[in-house]
């Protein structure tokens, strides 16, 4: 049973030494051009998925007045711009 609780506890780094044995066993899966084709997955997938989980983390009152900032510049933005074709 311990060793249950000790997997449960410890399965961030379970997972990583498997990733790290597997990628050892059979390099060719991550090369360029390979099935996990990491030229695609690592320059967009991965840096979307890293701002998204940064994005989740924000409070809600710092993400609340974010957006409400931002949608005051882009109103106003519209709104001049509309000005100047009359």
């Amino acid at each position: 049973m311990r060793l249950l609780e000790r997997m449960r506890k410890e399965w961030f780094m379970i997972g990583i030494v498997l990733a790290i044995a597997g990628a050892k066993l059979e390099p060719s899966i991550g090369m360029n051009g390979g099935p996990l084709k990491p030229e695609i997955t690592v320059s967009y997938i991965a840096v979307a998925t890293i701002f998204f989980n940064s994005g989740l983390s924000l409070n809600t009152e710092v993400a609340d007045s974010r957006l409400h900032a931002s949608a005051c510049v882009f109103c106003g933005d519209i709104n001049q711009g509309s000005w100047w074709k009359r």
